[in-house]
């Protein structure tokens, strides 16, 4: 969205201040032998205590109020009873919500316990190459170039980056133009974001597979060539310079 007074300012700092700090109250609360369902009822009376509604449920009609996704689930994992965290699991939440008609969406993979499967060298890539992002972007700049920058640091450290998930506006709707900020450039795409504006920049980045495939579930997205993803995500509002992540109290680069 356009940000075009102080009460907008506010009212998008205020909601992202509840999904952020919903997102790192997860990640802490979450630990061997929870379920992904018990976890996402935690994140969901944290939501309900800030006034905040689910995007996801309010929007989709999503089954849970968080996406949770376990190992090589992409994206967009049912909270379950049946799906135990395990030692080592390799983990992300995704927590996005609305709060008196603004709405913003955060999120982020890491590690359960020991990394006993060697899974903490993708969620760092993950992590840092949103932050390379991130610094990159203001106004005028060209969204393919972002996208470029994302896949060529996905590459050097030995990774690809999912090319059918993208990040997207947010602020009036969960999803709003522009809904094509990928992880790749697309040549030919001359858009450019837009000084005072909130987008949500995330990445995936992946050991083995270039596309997201939905599950027989209807809504669980796995890799088309099977290995592991990681996601994170902020939601931040662009300037002249460094953009202000209105999400930074989520700590996942802490």
């Amino acid at each position: 969205m356009s940000i075009t007074s102080v009460s907008e300012l506010t009212g998008m700092q205020e909601i992202s201040e509840v999904v952020a700090t919903t997102l790192k109250l997860m990640r802490e609360y979450a630990k061997v032998g929870m379920s992904t369902k018990e976890l996402d009822e935690f994140g969901g009376s944290i939501l309900k205590s800030y006034g905040s509604k689910s995007a996801p449920l309010e929007t989709y009609g999503f089954p849970g109020y968080t996406c949770i996704s376990l190992n090589n689930e992409a994206a967009h994992g049912i909270p379950s009873t049946q799906k135990i965290i395990q030692e080592g699991d390799l983990i992300n939440i995704d927590v996005s919500a609305e709060l008196n008609g603004f709405w913003s969406d955060n999120g982020g993979s890491f590690v359960i316990g020991k990394d006993i499967y060697l899974h903490q060298p993708l969620v760092d890539a993950s992590k840092e190459i949103l932050h390379k992002a991130i610094q990159q972007i203001k106004g005028g700049i060209k969204i393919a170039d972002i996208g470029y920058l994302i896949e060529s640091e996905a590459k050097k450290s030995g990774y690809k980056v999912l090319k059918n998930l993208a990040g997207h506006g947010v602020g009036r709707s969960l999803h709003e133009k522009p809904d094509n900020i990928l992880n790749y450039r697309v040549k030919g795409n001359n858009e450019r974001f837009q000084k005072n504006t909130t987008v949500a920049i995330e990445t995936f980045i992946a050991t083995h597979s270039t596309q997201a495939v939905e599950l027989s579930d209807g809504w669980t997205l796995v890799g088309n060539r099977g290995g592991y993803i990681t996601q994170h995500e902020h939601t931040i509002l662009i300037t002249d310079e460094v953009p202000v992540i209105l999400t930074a109290a989520n700590g996942i680069w802490n």
